[in-house]
């Protein structure tokens, strides 16, 4: 992050000022990206999320020997979950964001695609939702992110360092088969830092998402 900021400012002597412009900067872009959790708004949702789920499904069907893997993995020292999902339904985030916390395993940070309100982006983010900072959205290569790619790079470093689950949505609904965009960068700050020893590893858990009819 800090290569990337002195390298706007390479017309500049790095004096205070500019120091104090390019952390506001960072600072911005780390809030465009993720909020603290909400213990009150986490709380209420996982009193509501059932109550919704029995008016929209009449059952909801875990694999259990896959659910114990996936508790076993969760286990496992120093090494973070990052489940790949695919999409199917805007409903899959909460869904998967209450199997994962009523099982012990935590409340995942997950991403969630640009096309989202301004409320309804502060209240995800309030329950763990994480989005691309809105200045990636014009790059058309990974070289042009400038600071806004290394302040990603650098969250989603702490967040696998932390240990906090991470799900990443392959593909953005209606399209399927596709990897989108928005998918393949958030893949390359897992690979990154894995690259750069921020975590010695990473346990990778394929999750498919299923209904007889799509809300």
């Amino acid at each position: 992050v800090q290569d990337a900021a002195s390298g706007r400012d390479l017309g500049s002597r790095g004096d205070e000022g500019s120091r104090r412009r390019w952390k506001e900067e960072i600072c911005q872009i780390l809030g465009e990206i993720q909020a603290p959790l909400s213990p009150l708004l986490l709380r209420l949702c996982h009193w509501l999320l059932p109550k919704l789920l029995t008016r929209l499904f009449l059952g909801v069907q875990l694999h259990r020997g896959q659910l114990e893997m996936v508790l076993r993995a969760a286990r496992t020292p120093e090494v973070p979950l990052v489940f790949l999902c695919s999409h199917q339904s805007q409903v899959d985030g909460l869904l998967l964001s209450f199997v994962l916390l009523s099982q012990g395993i935590g409340v995942p940070r997950v991403t969630v695609g640009a096309r989202t309100s301004p409320r309804l982006r502060s209240l995800l983010q309030r329950l763990g939702g994480i989005f691309l900072p809105s200045g990636m959205a014009q790059t058309w290569s990974d070289r042009d992110e400038g600071l806004p790619g290394a302040v990603l790079d650098a969250y989603v470093q702490e967040v696998l360092r932390s240990r906090q689950p991470l799900v990443l949505f392959l593909e953005e609904p209606p399209a399927s088969l596709r990897l989108a965009d928005p998918a393949r960068r958030w893949l390359l700050r897992v690979l990154r830092a894995l690259q750069d020893g921020a975590v010695p590893d990473v346990l990778i858990v394929p999750v498919g998402i299923a209904y007889d009819v799509a809300p």
